[in-house]
C-alpha cells in the first residue's frame, strides 16, 4: 500500500472547497455528509455485515469481552489514571471502512435477520443505524457470531459493486468526472473552514477507499453533472444513492447489493 498516497494524489487531486456549493444549496449543512433529496429517485444501499459459519451463539460481544477482562487476556483500559475497564458496552460493531472478515464467515443480509429476528429492516420513520435489530442483541450488544455494519463508510466489497453500477449508468462511463468530499469529522487533520474535495474519473474510484487521510470511504461522491450523488452519513449503516430512475431500479434489482427504498426518507 505504499504507493497508495501518491496514486491518490496523482487521480484524485485536490478541488476547490466551493464544488459543494451546490450541495450546501441543495441538501443543508454537510458535517456528517450532504444528504441529498431524489433527483429525481433514490434508494438506500446498506452496509454488509457477517455472520460465522458456526451461528451467532448465545454469548454477546459485550459479554465474551468482560470474560476476557476476567481471565486476563486483555488488559484493563486506564486513561489518565481512571480505569475505564467495564464503562460503557462493547457492542460488536466499529466506525469506519470494513471487509469480509475471512474464511469461515457468510454475508448475512439483512431481509434475512430482520425474518429471523422479527424486526422490521429498518423500524418506521428511523434511517439505518445501530437502532436496528434491537431483538437480535442482548442489552446493546450484538451475538459474537455476527459482525454488524460499520458506522459512516461501506464496506469495500459494497463500495467496489457500487462504482461498477454507477458506471454503467453514467453516460461517460468510466471516464465520468466525478468529485468526492470527505466530512471534517472523518479527516486526521479536520478543517472545518476548508472541506475537503478531490476530483477525478469514476474508472479510479476504486482507490479512494483506501485514501490513507481517512479510514472511511468518502462522504459523498457525485459526477461533475450533478446526475447522480451518493451520501454516507458518518452516523448511519447505509449510503443513500439519488439518481435517475434505471441507476435506482439497478441497485434494487442487483444481487450483490442491498438496497431498500425507505417511504419517510425518500
Amino acid at each position: 500500500m505504499s504507493e497508495t498516497p501518491a496514486l491518490v494524489t496523482a487521480l484524485w487531486p485536490l478541488a476547490p472547497s466551493s464544488a459543494t456549493d451546490w450541495l450546501l444549496e441543495l441538501a443543508g449543512d454537510g458535517v456528517t455528509g450532504f444528504m441529498p433529496p431524489p433527483l429525481p429517485d433514490a434508494v438506500w444501499v446498506l452496509n454488509a455485515m457477517y455472520e460465522h459459519e458456526q451461528g451467532p451463539t448465545d454469548m454477546s460481544h459485550d459479554e465474551h469481552n468482560r470474560a476476557r477482562l476476567t481471565d486476563g487476556r486483555i488488559k484493563p483500559q486506564i486513561v489518565a489514571g481512571i480505569d475505564l475497564t467495564g464503562v460503557g458496552t462493547a457492542t460488536g460493531g466499529d466506525l469506519g471502512r470494513a471487509e469480509h472478515p475471512g474464511p469461515g464467515w457468510r454475508r448475512l443480509r439483512w431481509a434475512e435477520l430482520a425474518r429471523r429476528a422479527g424486526d422490521p429492516l429498518v423500524p418506521d420513520g428511523l434511517l439505518p443505524s445501530y437502532r436496528c435489530f434491537p431483538s437480535a442483541k442482548k442489552e446493546g450488544s450484538w451475538p459474537l457470531g455476527i459482525s454488524p455494519p460499520t458506522e459512516g463508510s461501506l464496506d469495500r466489497e459494497t463500495w467496489n459493486r457500487l462504482i461498477e453500477i454507477l458506471t454503467e449508468h453514467s453516460p461517460a462511463g468510466a471516464d465520468t468526472r466525478c468529485l468526492a468530499y470527505y466530512n471534517p469529522l472523518m479527516l486526521r487533520d479536520a478543517d472545518f473552514g476548508n472541506l475537503h474535495v478531490r476530483v477525478g474519473r469514476l474508472g479510479a474510484a476504486r482507490i479512494l477507499y483506501d485514501n490513507p487521510e481517512v479510514d472511511f470511504s468518502p462522504s459523498n461522491l457525485w459526477a461533475e453533472d450533478h446526475s447522480w450523488v451518493t451520501c454516507t452519513d458518518y452516523d448511519l449503516w447505509a449510503t443513500k444513492v439519488a439518481g435517475p430512475a434505471p441507476l435506482i431500479e439497478a441497485l434494487l434489482d442487483d444481487t450483490e447489493i442491498e438496497a431498500v427504498r425507505l417511504p419517510w426518507a425518500p
